[in-house]
């Protein structure tokens, strides 16, 4: 499947937000406590979503036709989970495709497209991370050939930091 990636606007934010709810309410029913918070979002967490967006960093990901089948937010630098890097990356955050085209390689095709961009842009790495208890989403990224090369501790979870060298 082809994609297309849309920079979203602000007046976007209440979709952002239906999209990341719809993937709480998608994993709870899988019985994983990840990104729960989505739900009813405390203030902090729209602001997070609020600086994204003013700083084009998410996008929404639409097929060929226009059609909206998830969003992602692709930086530049991510000190918050990766502190001060001197080597040039990409950072994956909130990656989110709707149920109906799950199973579909879209996460896949998703992560190739942000990492062909990242080589034309001179970096070495594609970065992310996953929740450590989420062990299928973690599975999910090393079988994509990102490898775990540390550890988040953040406020609401422990995270797995994963990185992928790129060629």
């Amino acid at each position: 499947m082809d994609i297309t990636f849309q920079k979203i606007q602000i007046q976007d934010l209440n979709l952002v937000l239906e999209l990341f709810k719809t993937a709480a309410e998608k994993i709870a029913k899988k019985n994983v406590d990840h990104w729960q918070y989505w739900k009813n979002p405390p203030e902090e967490k729209i602001k997070w979503v609020k600086s994204g967006i003013e700083n084009d960093e998410f996008y929404f990901i639409n097929d060929l036709n226009n059609y909206n089948i998830g969003m992602v937010r692709i930086l530049r630098e991510d000190e918050l989970y990766w502190g001060k890097q001197n080597i040039k990356a990409k950072y994956v955050h909130s990656l989110v495709i709707k149920e109906e085209f799950n199973g579909k390689g879209i996460g896949k095709i998703v992560l190739d497209e942000v990492e062909k961009n990242a080589k034309e842009n001179g970096c070495v790495y594609l970065r992310l991370d996953a929740v450590a208890k989420n062990t299928k989403l973690c599975e999910y990224y090393e079988n994509l050939g990102f490898i775990k090369v540390g550890i988040k501790e953040m406020p609401q979870s422990i995270n797995n930091l994963y990185q992928k060298k790129i060629l």
